[in-house]
């Protein structure tokens, strides 16, 4: 059954500083390329859509030219808000029965984890990447007081991909007017389950300068085991 993917990079980019970071140098290439390299080359995936902020379309463009993109189907503008920006991507993809939403600025996606996130979504429809956290998570107040500690046996750090059936996410999207900061949660808004399977403590989402040379080492250690 085809896949298609949605490239989430419409961010402001507001903690890095000035500067796109979704074009921001990576081992000698713009660092959304990582990410789009490995959705290309994992065999499930028939379509692409890349969205982008309104000032970075021609320059999405051109990387698809120049690294010869076959799957990239279309490069669009994002919205207001990140879930705007997956719905402008969704709206762009042809028939597709699945669906993979990725946020650009997490460029040490690799195929086993794209391989687990398909398994995942095939048990019931819905699936999100994620890792359990290391450090105990505090509950605080306005005033910044502890208000409680939360088990943290049981929280997982959400991360992308997040898979899901195409009809399942486009009605969630319909139907979900609050803003939230990952399409799982929409699902789960709609009473549906959702499969948590594991990402990587590598798939870090790239925010600030720092995130950037921790991704340029963890890549960088990749090329030399020759992945």
């Amino acid at each position: 059954s085809n896949l298609g993917g949605v490239v989430v990079a419409a961010g402001r980019s507001t903690r890095m500083g000035g500067g796109d970071k979704t074009f921001a140098p990576l081992l000698g290439v713009p660092l959304i390329a990582h990410t789009l390299d490995q959705l290309e080359a994992f065999p499930p995936v028939a379509e692409i859509v890349l969205v982008l902020g309104a000032g970075s379309l021609e320059q999405g463009r051109a990387l698809v030219r120049s690294r010869g993109y076959r799957k990239v189907v279309q490069v669009c503008s994002g919205g207001e808000r990140r879930q705007d920006s997956v719905r402008n991507g969704l709206e762009q993809l042809s028939l597709c029965d699945w669906v993979m939403v990725h946020d650009g600025a997490r460029p040490c996606l690799d195929q086993a984890i794209l391989e687990r996130g398909m398994a995942a979504a095939a048990t019931c429809g819905a699936a999100v990447a994620g890792m359990p956290v290391k450090d105990t998570i505090k509950l605080v107040s306005e005033e910044l007081l502890v208000t409680g500690t939360p088990d943290r046996s049981r929280l997982w750090a959400a991360q992308t991909p997040q898979v899901f059936h195409y009809s399942l996410l486009m009605e969630a999207h319909r139907d979900h007017a609050q803003t939230v900061t990952d399409d799982a949660s929409m699902v789960e808004g709609l009473g549906h389950q959702v499969q948590m399977f594991q990402g990587s403590y590598e798939n870090l989402k790239v925010t600030t300068a720092e995130d950037l040379v921790l991704a340029e080492t963890f890549l960088r250690a990749r090329t030399l085991v020759g992945d």
